[in-house]
């Protein structure tokens, strides 16, 4: 009797295919998660057993045998490979380019990797810093439960969500687990990746994008074998395979980083809390700023809440003072009192930070004499004009060219800049306040891991300085000499048509808050607008951000929107608008009268030319879910025998909808 061998294989087709085993091989344990090298489309490549079974729908004779077995014992442990079969239904992506595009590159070209010495650590332990009861309530609460329970730890900016961590991981470490912690970006998040090397005297494995194909492959194992007992890595590291996990912890969970969203989208929030379902264990969910979806679910009672009312090491919360902007004089987009104050913090010894979410010089050059503005030719989107180097850029589809010394279409020689970029800003002050450091941080300035240092040194030596920065600033970061932050302009998501905005506007406000007032002296916030009456934001700052979201879930509910309704969306594109279009129109014909789901659309996106391609949009809402992947199960099946030169690709659970 034949041995029927179903195999995942990296194609983008929705299904597994079966293959031959030779009859030497009969006696051969042959265990799901091992590598095989397999003849495919006229070509050898790589795939991987997910089972053995007695017969195939094909006819024998049709079956191809397998070509070598290239693992010993299995690469993919079970309850990782359950993960990924999960993760391929729920979010309808082919399973072979799920389970494979995991895999270190070294393994998907069915290579072998060399022993890894054991890493004893380089570091020595720091003592652990004394809990408050709120802190130590958490670490008991998480440590004493031994299976699967979602937590939701949260609690004020500067509240010692980290110690937290630490402190339940040294327990787990103790009776030989591993923990597996993921973060919104490595580069971003030295700190946290410093103290945790710091307080463990224990092999410790960074995973991230940009790590050498050998490096990482190596790293991979170090999880697998569990000579590594504790991992940090970002949203891809939810599938490293580990020895003896014990916990996972997902800081920032708010963090839109840990949705990916492109290719595969998978959230690595959701799958973390699905793969401690299937490994029975904790998982640990933190953030000052905690998403609504997460809100909810400790209402539905699926999370159990954890909070932490007060700030660790007895620092204070920074004063706050809202900045009137209407009718007011700025310069570079700073009022007189900012300016002032600024001068005050830095003569005073101490640091400051000023956010502003725009990179760039400005986000628009024009023509003062017939109002011409350069746009992206591949993207509908204005060209951002960044002064080093003195270029004009497309953030969206990185297309650059030189600022043209006359005006393309009148011939003025008067090209003048509009808005406000980070660049601006740091060239003012600058000339303000020459004789002191101006930092700046965004994606522009901290290319490599070592600029991130060297500028992250700067503020850390405690000297006066000031520190420009955008949205990536306040990710993990803590700047213990920090007495000052101003937010120039809190504006920019009041009034934006996603409705994800005034969640995210929250978030940014006050994890950028968070980073004033850890340090003994009290800290101080600034936040310009030109809406300090606004009731959501007023709301914000006066009564907290629990209040703030308990808000946005009422207009949430009112209006049926996540998390109260389930949300896909299938998106188009191609060179020209037409053909998506209606490849979409045809696919919502065939699903009018499908009770329970709306369909909304074709539409464009909200940029409907985007590197050259023109974007178009499906959205499927239904306030159940079951109703939803039945609509969802049926497209799948159809887009699949759907013969088409359109691009498509459908987002479960979007984070985006225009």
């Amino acid at each position: 009797m034949s041995i029927i061998l179903q195999v995942a294989i990296g194609t983008p087709l929705y299904q597994y295919f079966d293959y031959l085993a030779p009859n030497f091989l009969k006696s051969i344990n042959l265990q799901p998660g091992i590598r095989l090298k397999i003849p495919f489309a006229r070509q050898d490549c790589i795939g991987v057993l997910i089972r053995v079974k007695p017969y195939s729908s094909v006819p024998s004779a049709r079956l191809k045998f397998i070509q070598a077995i290239l693992d010993d014992a299995p690469l993919i442990p079970a309850p990782l490979l359950k993960l990924f079969q999960w993760a391929s239904e729920y979010y309808y992506y082919p399973i072979g380019e799920v389970i494979l595009g995991a895999l270190p590159r070294i393994f998907r070209q069915g290579k072998q990797v060399s022993e890894i010495s054991e890493d004893k650590g380089l570091y020595i332990p720091d003592y652990p810093l004394d809990l408050n009861p709120d802190q130590q309530n958490a670490v008991t609460e998480i440590v004493n439960h031994k299976n699967f329970q979602t937590f939701l730890l949260t609690g004020i900016t500067g509240s010692g969500k980290t110690e937290v961590y630490l402190h339940i991981i040294a327990s787990l470490i103790q009776i030989g687990k591993q923990a597996l912690v993921l973060v919104p970006e490595i580069a971003l998040t030295s700190q946290i990746i410093k103290r945790f090397r710091k307080r463990f005297n224990v092999p410790i494995a960074v995973l991230h994008s940009n790590l050498a194909d050998k490096k990482r492959a190596q790293v991979w194992l170090m999880a697998k074998k569990g000579i590594a007992k504790i991992i940090i890595g970002t949203r891809s590291a939810i599938f490293t395979p580990l020895l003896n996990l014990g916990i996972i912890i997902l800081d920032e969970e708010h963090d839109t980083s840990f949705k990916q969203q492109s290719g595969f989208r998978y959230s690595a929030r959701d799958l973390a809390v699905i793969r401690g379902q299937f490994e029975n264990i904790p998982v640990v969910l933190g953030s000052a700023t905690p998403s609504l979806e997460s809100f909810y679910n400790v209402k539905r009672e699926r999370y159990k809440l954890l909070q932490l009312t007060h700030r660790a090491e007895k620092a204070s919360l920074p004063r706050v003072t809202i900045i009137d902007l209407r009718q007011k004089q700025l310069i570079a987009g700073m009022s007189s009192k900012l300016l002032i104050t600024i001068e005050k913090h830095i003569k005073n010894n101490g640091q400051v930070l000023l956010f502003l979410n725009r990179r760039g010089y400005a986000p628009t050059l024009m023509c003062h004499g017939c109002g011409w503005i350069m746009y992206c030719h591949r993207c509908d989107a204005r060209l951002t004009f960044h002064y080093k180097p003195l270029r004009l850029y497309c953030h969206h589809c990185g297309f650059n060219k030189k600022i043209p010394s006359v005006c393309p279409q009148c011939q003025n020689q008067e090209l003048i800049d509009i808005g406000l970029g980070t660049e601006q800003l740091e060239a003012m002050l600058q000339k303000r306040f020459s004789n002191y450091d101006i930092v700046r941080i965004d994606r522009d300035s901290i290319r490599t891991k070592s600029t991130i240092e060297e500028k992250l040194n700067l503020i850390h030596n405690q000297k006066p300085a000031i520190l420009i920065g955008t949205q990536i600033i306040a990710k993990s970061h803590y700047f213990p000499h920090l007495t000052l932050i101003a937010i120039v302009d809190a504006d920019s998501g009041l009034y934006s048509s996603n409705f994800r905005a005034l969640e995210r506007m929250g978030q940014l406000l006050m994890q950028v808050a968070g980073c004033s007032g850890r340090a003994e002296p009290e800290g101080e916030l600034l936040i310009q607008t030109h809406h300090p009456t606004n009731p959501l934001f007023t709301l914000l700052l006066n009564k907290g951000y629990a209040i703030f979201s308990e808000a946005l879930l009422k207009e949430r509910e009112a209006a049926q929107l996540p998390p109260f309704s389930y949300l896909s969306i299938l998106r188009a594109e191609a060179p020209k608008p037409i053909p998506p279009s209606e490849f979409l129109l045809d696919i919502k014909k065939k699903f009018l009268g499908n009770s329970g789901v709306d369909i909304l659309g074709p539409v464009p996106a909200r940029m409907e030319l985007k590197a050259g391609r023109y974007r178009y949009q499906l959205l499927f809402q239904s306030k159940d879910r079951i109703s939803l992947r039945k609509v969802l199960n049926q497209l799948i099946t159809l887009l699949s025998i759907h013969r088409t030169k359109i691009r498509w690709s459908l987002d479960v659970d979007p984070q985006e909808i225009i």
